[in-house]
């Protein structure tokens, strides 16, 4: 392979001669852990989905088969209201940890433009080569996870593994609710209003939370390697505030 020559003097600076030649061994190490871990977790969240939905899957192929030998009846209310129960139980479970992880994914990538910074401190030439950020901000973020150009911020929420847990645990807390509601003895109408409340309240509640958290976190986290201006647009988001 053909190796592309770097001139220092193109890039306006060169490697510091006085810089230990382990440390990048060191930062690659780094790199490569943070790597591992990254996978990892995704790898555990994503089995925590799959095992919802085979719950999911399982308890409302449990409930037609139940509801077909019950008639349907008052019995049946109550078993289905039980098997809702511990379908929603796993569903808010995963949910949490799927937030968890969305977190921790971010953890990772602002980690990994802050070495990409250290990359760029120890040889200034490889900085036109690399495609995601050396900086450790919200800018810098959003262009390692998609470096190919703006992306908005609907398409990157609406198409998260946390809005597609959400829509699950609000369908199935609202037939939980219905199913409580049954039991009482109330009316098929009755049952859907109050169905259809309780799985958009769970879903704005649980929206609403996670903006809010999301929120937080770039109030109280200070990037060591800001983009150029960003860390003068937070001052200025934060004194507006």
């Amino acid at each position: 392979m053909t190796e592309i020559p770097v001139d220092p003097e193109e890039s306006g600076d060169a490697p510091d001669p006085a810089v230990p030649p382990y440390r990048a061994q060191l930062l690659a190490t780094e790199h490569w852990s943070l790597l591992a871990s990254r996978s990892t977790t995704q790898s555990e969240v994503l089995l925590r989905i799959a095992m919802l939905l085979t719950v999911v899957s399982a308890g409302l192929l449990s409930l037609g088969i139940v509801g077909q030998a019950t008639g349907f009846s008052e019995t049946f209310a109550a078993f289905a209201a039980a098997v809702l129960g511990f379908a929603s139980l796993v569903g808010v479970l995963t949910q949490v940890r799927v937030f968890n992880v969305g977190m921790e994914d971010l953890m990772y990538v602002l980690a990994m433009n802050r070495l990409r910074a250290a990359y760029v401190r120890l040889d200034p030439g490889i900085e036109p080569y690399l495609m995601t950020s050396a900086h450790d901000d919200a800018v810098g973020m959003a262009q390692t996870y998609y470096f190919l150009g703006a992306r908005s911020d609907a398409s990157q929420v609406s198409g998260s593994s946390m809005v597609f847990v959400t829509a699950i645990n609000s369908a199935l807390l609202g037939l939980l609710a219905a199913a409580i509601t049954a039991t009482s003895g109330g009316e098929a109408w009755l049952m859907t209003v109050v169905g259809v409340a309780c799985g958009l309240v769970y879903c704005t509640v649980s929206v609403l939370l996670g903006a809010r958290h999301f929120q937080n976190l770039w109030r109280t986290y200070e990037p060591r390697f800001p983009a150029p201006g960003a860390a003068r647009l937070a001052g200025a988001d934060g004194d507006a505030a």
